[in-house]
């Protein structure tokens, strides 16, 4: 491989059955960016990066606790579509633009787990791809 190039796209191995899977709806930057919002390695399931963006770039809600809601929802959403639920959910990792706003986040994410919490990051990043954004979570599930 030279740089500039793309890696070469190698098959899982033997017995190794991995499902991907674009989003539902996909984001904007699905198939731009060339990534997945979910793959399922057997009883593994990885959801990427998921932030409140609709598939036309509209970021639904204005503050941390809104938009921690609606990527919670779209979390759900794409688990349910894998037969899963949040309570499978072993690991969140959670980046937010304003770690002085963790309280909002951290209140929503409460409510949707707690029943079942996973273990959980919360990590301030200098920015996320659209400034409107304040929240981006991504998770583990095994459904075994």
């Amino acid at each position: 491989m030279t740089s500039g190039e793309p890696p070469e796209n190698r098959a899982a191995p033997p017995g190794v059955e991995i499902e991907r899977r674009a989003g539902d709806p996909p984001s904007p930057w699905e198939a731009v960016y060339g990534y997945s919002r979910t793959v399922v390695v057997g009883p593994w399931i990885v959801i990427g990066g998921t932030t409140s963006v609709d598939p036309s770039g509209f970021v639904v809600g204005t503050t941390p606790y809104e938009q921690t809601v609606e990527i919670l929802r779209k979390l759900q959403h794409e688990l349910d579509r894998v037969g899963c639920s949040l309570g499978a959910v072993v690991q969140t990792r959670i980046y937010v633009t304003d770690i002085s706003r963790a309280e909002e986040v951290g209140r929503a994410h409460g409510v949707a787990f707690a029943d079942s919490p996973p273990v959980t990051s919360m990590v301030e990043v200098a920015a996320l791809l659209d400034p409107r954004m304040l929240v981006e979570i991504e998770l583990l599930a095994y459904r075994g």
